[in-house]
């Protein structure tokens, strides 16, 4: 197989990017793994992330940050480029606009290939995975405010589900919070960054009647 037939891959399986709504119903969620946790009733806010795929000649690459140590909040966390949308904005829009902010990612050197399952955060965000294809590594500069690295893990390694694993944290004596994690070397890549690659792998490979063969043939 080829990186031409990933490509194929994720634009036969993704829903095009034309068909997005803000309105969309989370199709996975941090409470897949937590069926018993009180899910608030609320509004979700709307945000987009862009999982750039970098078609490299010796196999994909996906494009990933880690957060400054800086931040407010999930701080030193394993992420994609993204955010919450600004008024008027579609899901493509703000994940090319939050790639640009954050790792002067050129929007014009990304084909938009699709998009993944709506993922409903804890904190209350319903996010839109954009995916995006790269036909050479672009050049990157860090907004050192908000992202501390820019860096490639191998598609190989995210689509493998041996490197998928389930662990959990607990807090103030309240039950265990599941989660879903795949570490890379010295990297943690958990939560709802690994939550949203577990879904694009089930939407990708989930209907295969050998899911691991063929994601290992896809880029190898």
């Amino acid at each position: 197989m080829s990186l031409s037939t990933l490509r194929a891959r994720l634009i036969e399986r993704l829903e095009p990017a034309a068909g997005w709504s803000p309105d969309r119903v989370p199709a996975r969620s941090d409470f897949d793994l937590n069926p018993g946790a009180a899910r608030p009733d609320r509004t979700l806010r709307p945000a987009a992330v862009l999982i750039p795929v970098i078609a490299e000649p010796e196999g994909a690459k996906v494009l990933m940050t880690r957060r400054s140590d800086s931040l407010a909040s999930h701080t030193g966390q394993i992420a994609f480029p993204g955010g919450r949308l600004d008024p008027g904005e579609t899901a493509v829009d703000a994940a090319l606009r939050e790639a640009f902010e954050e790792v002067a990612l050129d929007p014009a050197l990304v084909e938009v290939l699709g998009l993944g399952d709506a993922y409903e955060t804890g904190t209350g965000f319903l996010v839109t995975p954009v995916v995006g294809w790269l036909t050479e590594r672009p050049a990157t500069t860090p907004a050192l405010d908000e992202v501390a690295e820019v860096f490639e893990v191998p598609w190989d390694f995210l689509m493998d589900v041996a490197n998928h694993r389930q662990d959990s944290y607990e807090r103030d004596g309240q039950p265990p919070r599941w989660f879903w994690a795949m570490p890379w070397g010295e990297r943690y890549i958990w939560g709802v960054t690994a939550g949203i690659i577990r879904a694009l792998h089930t939407r990708l490979y989930g209907l295969e009647a050998a899911p691991d063969a063929a994601a290992a043939e896809d880029a190898a």
